[in-house]
């Protein structure tokens, strides 16, 4: 079957498993990855090492955030693109999109580099902890031109009809980091600066492989010469589908802002060490729904382009029963072996008792994020960004942030965890209100054109 025509005929069912099961995999083994970066931080450094790296992550979420905004908004317009059959102007988008991703890096990593010490108290280092964080940023801004290749342009195979590939991808860079993690910690003891080296050589192997596969015959897009001069069109149409996702990161950086800094507040530097596995166990159960959500994008994207209203709404329904469906697995996991989880990181029994209950709290209605995720995810692959957008930003800022400054006024370290299950809350009911009238237009356009 052509890999456009699967979009217009094969069955939804079939093809959400096919696009989403590789994104899946691959997201789960990104965020293996970062978990067992932590986990060697934390049993080969310790527990003021696995703080430092916790500090940072809020930073590089953000210099995410930024890769995303091109990365997903060029994804959302070369699907919609495709699915009109406009191959050229999708590979206009590839070209503007590639030039976008290294200029903004080069120039957010020199930034970087300047201002760190005084980016890194801001976001919650405290004088025992600065050291790590400052060994561990300078080496992952030094290779970040990669990460914005590697992850930003990986999205595009997705888009052309190719998971499979697209999951290969990610599964390289994570293996990679993995091992050269343990080499570097535990055989050479180069320490957290070593966890770092190994992070930016998967970017390397990561990017090079992106590259290599936009530049041989494997495939449908090109990236070619004549379109690696921007275009204000193109480039205006990338950013503005590409802020909600760009909403979602920037946020959950100023949302870990602010949460690193009250956790220092009220629970010391060990409360730093146990955000940092608690929002790694949070990255591995919501991964699973990202990829539902990646896998159902391509297919939302080409249907509204093609005009099969019918098509959307049966994958929206579906999308959304999958994720929620799989954080709720995710989740029964968490809450039957809590102490286990958290041991893998660190064995240091204050550090256990401390995140057995910050995890018990933090994840009390985490199953409802899946369908907050989906909301903004579909709302972005048909267009609607502006809807994507105010999405994006019910939980992370209208709800969370402020309950993360009111709730620990009163009820100090307990505050802090209550904020996440309160957020999760509201956002599923705004959510759900958007998408129980978005079902009902579709249906009322369908029988429209019928």
């Amino acid at each position: 079957m052509d890999k456009s025509n699967q979009m217009f005929e094969m069955s939804i069912p079939k093809l959400l498993l096919k696009f989403s099961l590789p994104a899946i995999v691959a997201l789960l083994v990104n965020a293996l990855y970062n978990i067992v970066d932590s986990i060697f931080v934390g049993q080969g450094v310790g527990d003021m090492g696995l703080a430092g790296v916790t500090v940072c992550f809020p930073i590089v979420t953000a210099f995410i955030a930024f890769i995303m905004l091109i990365g997903m908004g060029a994804t959302s317009l070369i699907s919609i693109r495709l699915g009109e059959k406009k191959q050229k102007e999708a590979e206009v988008i590839v070209g503007n999109a590639f030039v976008l991703f290294i200029g903004l890096s080069l120039v957010l990593t020199i930034l970087g580099l300047v201002f760190l010490e005084d980016i890194l108290i801001i976001f919650g280092a405290t004088e025992a902890v600065l050291a790590y964080s400052l060994d561990y940023m300078r080496i992952i801004l030094s290779g970040s031109v990669f990460l914005a290749i590697g992850t930003g342009m990986n999205s595009f195979i997705r888009a052309e009809g190719k998971p499979k590939t697209a999951m290969i991808t990610m599964i390289i860079g994570a293996v990679t980091n993995i091992i050269l993690d343990y080499i570097f910690i535990f055989i050479f003891k180069w320490g957290i600066k070593g966890a770092a080296i190994a992070t930016v050589i998967s970017y390397i192997v990561t990017s090079t492989w992106v590259l290599h596969y936009f530049l041989s015959k494997q495939s449908l897009l090109k990236i070619r010469k004549k379109n690696l001069r921007l275009k204000k069109a193109a480039t205006m149409q990338i950013i503005k589908l590409g802020i909600p996702t760009f909403v979602i990161q920037i946020t959950g950086s100023i949302q870990q802002l602010i949460l690193n800094r009250s956790l220092a507040r009220y629970g010391g530097d060990l409360a730093l060490a146990v955000i940092g596995v608690i929002m790694s166990v949070t990255t591995f159960l919501v991964m699973p729904a990202m990829g539902i959500g990646q896998g159902a994008q391509p297919i939302l994207g080409f249907n509204k382009g093609a005009k099969e209203y019918g098509r959307v709404k049966d994958t929206l329904k579906l999308s959304l029963i999958a994720a929620t469906g799989v954080i709720t697995v995710g989740f029964v996991i968490s809450k039957i072996w809590p102490a286990q989880i958290i041991g893998l990181f660190n064995k240091n029994p204050d550090l256990i008792d401390m995140g057995v209950h910050g995890m018990d709290v933090f994840f009390k209605l985490i199953p409802l994020v899946g369908v907050q995720m989906l909301g903004s995810s579909y709302f972005q692959a048909v267009g609607k960004a502006n809807k994507a957008t105010i999405l994006a930003l019910s939980r992370q800022v209208i709800i969370f942030i402020p309950l993360l400054i009111i709730l620990p006024h009163y009820w100090g370290l307990e505050g802090v965890w209550w904020s996440a299950p309160l957020s999760d809350l509201g956002a599923f009911i705004f959510t759900g209100v958007w998408l129980l009238v978005e079902m009902k237009d579709i249906g009322r356009i369908k029988n429209s054109d019928n």
